[in-house]
C-alpha cells in the first residue's frame, strides 16, 4: 500500500463542536482551529450558518470565520442547510472555499432532523447548490443515514444513489455518504462504494463519513478504503454525533484514521504528533476525557521491546 494518499476532510470544528452539551468560547473555538489547520490536514470543515435558536453552539459562526487563520494552502468549507444559511454564509465568501448541504436519506430521520420531506429538502438544496456554484464554491452534498436510518431500518443503496445523482446534476462535486448513527458493517461498505461508483461515475468524488457508536468505525474505513475510497471525514477526539435519535455518539476519530493509515502504509500528510496535541487541547477546553483511541494509548511505538 506503500505510495497510496488519502484525503481527510476535519469536520470536528463543526460536527464536533455543534453537539457539545456546553457553548465553547468562540476564542477556544479559534484556537483549536488554527491548531489543526496546522496538523497537515488540507481541508477543514469549521461552522455551519444554522439559526442561532436551532443549534446556539455555533451562533458564533461568523466571528469564528473571520477570526481564524488558516494556511493559504487549507481549504476551509461551511456546512448550510438552506438559502438563508448560504446568504448569512456569503457575508464572508473570501473567507471560505467550499459549501457543504446535507440530507438524510430516509424521510423519518429528514423530518426528525430538520422537518422536512426529502423531497422538499432536495428542491431547497438543489437551489443552494446552484447559486454555491454561481460564487465559484466547491460544492459537497451529505446524504445522512446512508448505510442504515435508526427509524427506518435498512436503505436501499439505489434510493440513496437515486438522491446523489439529484446533487450531483444540481451542481455537487463530491457526495458524502454518512453513517450517521453507526448502523454499517465492514461487509455491506465494501459492496457500497463499487455500487456508488458505477451509479454515479467517476467524475464525482466519493467520501465515506462514518460514526463509531457501535464501535465499528475504523472497521468500516478499513473496508471503504479497501474497496477504493480515498476521501474521508473525520472529528478530532472523536467528538461529534447525531442530535436525533439519542445515543447517535461520535465520529470515527481522525487521529485514530491517520494512524491506522500510517501503520497500514498509507499517507496522508497529517502530522500525527499535532493533530494528537490539537485532540488533548479539545479535551482540556472541554474538561472531560474523549473518545479516541490514540489519546488514551498513544501512537504505536515500534522502538520499545
Amino acid at each position: 500500500m506503500s505510495g497510496e494518499r488519502v484525503d481527510i476532510r476535519e469536520v470536528g470544528p463543526r460536527d464536533g463542536f455543534q453537539n457539545e452539551p456546553e457553548i465553547i468560547a468562540t476564542e477556544d473555538k479559534v484556537r483549536l482551529i488554527d491548531a489543526l489547520a496546522r496538523t497537515g490536514l488540507r481541508r477543514l470543515e469549521v461552522t455551519s450558518f444554522v439559526r442561532a435558536d436551532v443549534i446556539l453552539q455555533l451562533a458564533d459562526a461568523a466571528e469564528v470565520l473571520e477570526a481564524i487563520d488558516p494556511p493559504e494552502d487549507v481549504s476551509l468549507s461551511v456546512l448550510v442547510p438552506n438559502e438563508r444559511g448560504l446568504d448569512a454564509a456569503l457575508a464572508h465568501r473570501e473567507r471560505f472555499d467550499e459549501v457543504n448541504v446535507f440530507l438524510s436519506a430516509t424521510e423519518s430521520h429528514n423530518r426528525a432532523n430538520v422537518n422536512r420531506s426529502v423531497e422538499e429538502s432536495l428542491r431547497g438544496l438543489e437551489r443552494v447548490l446552484g447559486r454555491a456554484r454561481g460564487e465559484g464554491l466547491r460544492c459537497e452534498g451529505v446524504i445522512s443515514v446512508a448505510f442504515g436510518c435508526p427509524y427506518e431500518g435498512r436503505v436501499a443503496p439505489e434510493h440513496v444513489f437515486a438522491i446523489a445523482r439529484r446533487l450531483i446534476d444540481a451542481g455537487a462535486q463530491e457526495i458524502g455518504f454518512g453513517d450517521t448513527t453507526g448502523m454499517a458493517n465492514p461487509a455491506q461498505v465494501g459492496g457500497y462504494f463499487p455500487a456508488a461508483r458505477a451509479a454515479l461515475g467517476d467524475a464525482v468524488q466519493l467520501t465515506a463519513h462514518f460514526h463509531n457508536t457501535r464501535g465499528q468505525g475504523l472497521a468500516n474505513v478499513f473496508a471503504a478504503y479497501e474497496a477504493g475510497v480515498r476521501s474521508f471525514e473525520s472529528s478530532f477526539g472523536e467528538l461529534g454525533g447525531c442530535p436525533v435519535p439519542k445515543g447517535a455518539t461520535g465520529n470515527v476519530a481522525t487521529e485514530d484514521v491517520v494512524s491506522m493509515l500510517h501503520e497500514m502504509g498509507v499517507a496522508t500528510g497529517v502530522d500525527l504528533p499535532a493533530l494528537l496535541a490539537a485532540a488533548r487541547a479539545a479535551q482540556a477546553v472541554l474538561g472531560r476525557p474523549l473518545g479516541s483511541h490514540l489519546l488514551t494509548a498513544g501512537p504505536v511505538d515500534w522502538g520499545g521491546s
